[in-house]
């Protein structure tokens, strides 16, 4: 995006990886079609780097590096993100941070429970009411009039649905994740704000990934095969479509797994 060029707004993704996963994506595309995009996640190294890249090809795009996903820590980068980018405004923001942590039941100690509870509901939490904020703050009367002021989606998973063996401490965060985005659907939708909790069910395609099975050769032709692994861009375009949509008939959870995944 020129210089000349009017944003449409800004758009915040939380969580972004080493840049080849779904925030990422998401990113890119969005500074595509013309908003000025925010990155949040721990790592500063990665941030930069994708910033660059989406800077390089055209877009708008700063990093906003923190230390945890706490309330003063997301606090803080959302005040310098307004600060950044007065106007518009926000009109777009997804929380696809998370925190893995996987092992049988008797396993998992404290710390490991809080550190998915910190993660994936208390920073999901403090995120929401940061972009609810600034939604609510910077939104003028066509936005209002119209009936969509904004969008907050949050990245999901099978396992906020059911727990699995192993699972015990990913399904909690993961469980919390969805009521957050149930309940902030509840109260906020009527003020304009669309919200939205994404299912997905399946492995995502990453450099990550490929690099981690690049000695199983089953697990790597399911990475290269789009109907068994789930691409990110292509998750990035159902965002997209969550964005878009009309507030007359609004999608509250969207279940996106590739075409041969068994569930």
């Amino acid at each position: 995006m020129s210089a000349a060029t009017k944003s449409l707004g800004t758009a915040v993704i939380a969580g972004v990886g080493n840049g080849t996963g779904v925030g990422a994506s998401t990113a890119r595309l969005f500074a595509s079609k013309g908003y000025s995009v925010a990155l949040i996640s721990r790592s500063a190294d990665e941030l930069d780097k994708l910033a660059s890249s989406i800077k390089a090809s055209g877009g708008e795009a700063a990093a906003f590096p923190i230390e945890a996903y706490d309330h003063a820590s997301l606090a803080s980068a959302f005040t310098a993100i307004a600060n950044k980018w007065p106007a518009p405004g926000l009109r777009f923001a997804l929380f696809n941070a998370g925190d893995a942590t996987w092992g049988k039941f008797l396993t998992i100690k404290e710390e490991d429970i809080k550190k998915s509870v910190q993660t994936n509901i208390v920073g999901a939490f403090a995120f929401g009411q940061e972009v609810v904020r600034a939604i609510l703050a910077t939104t003028g009367e066509k936005e209002v009039e119209y009936g969509h002021r904004g969008t907050l989606l949050f990245t999901g998973a099978t396992a906020a649905l059911r727990g699995s063996e192993g699972f015990g401490a990913f399904a909690a965060g993961k469980f919390g994740i969805r009521a957050i985005a149930q309940s902030v659907a509840r109260e906020y939708g009527k003020e304009g704000i669309h919200v939205a909790h994404s299912i997905i069910d399946g492995s995502i395609v990453t450099d990550r990934g490929l690099a981690y099975t690049a000695n199983n050769p089953e697990a790597q032709a399911k990475y290269k095969d789009n109907r068994r692994a789930l691409s990110p861009d292509s998750i990035a375009k159902s965002y997209w479509y969550l964005h878009e949509q009309d507030p007359s008939a609004w999608t509250q959870e969207l279940d996106l797994r590739p075409a041969h995944e068994k569930f």
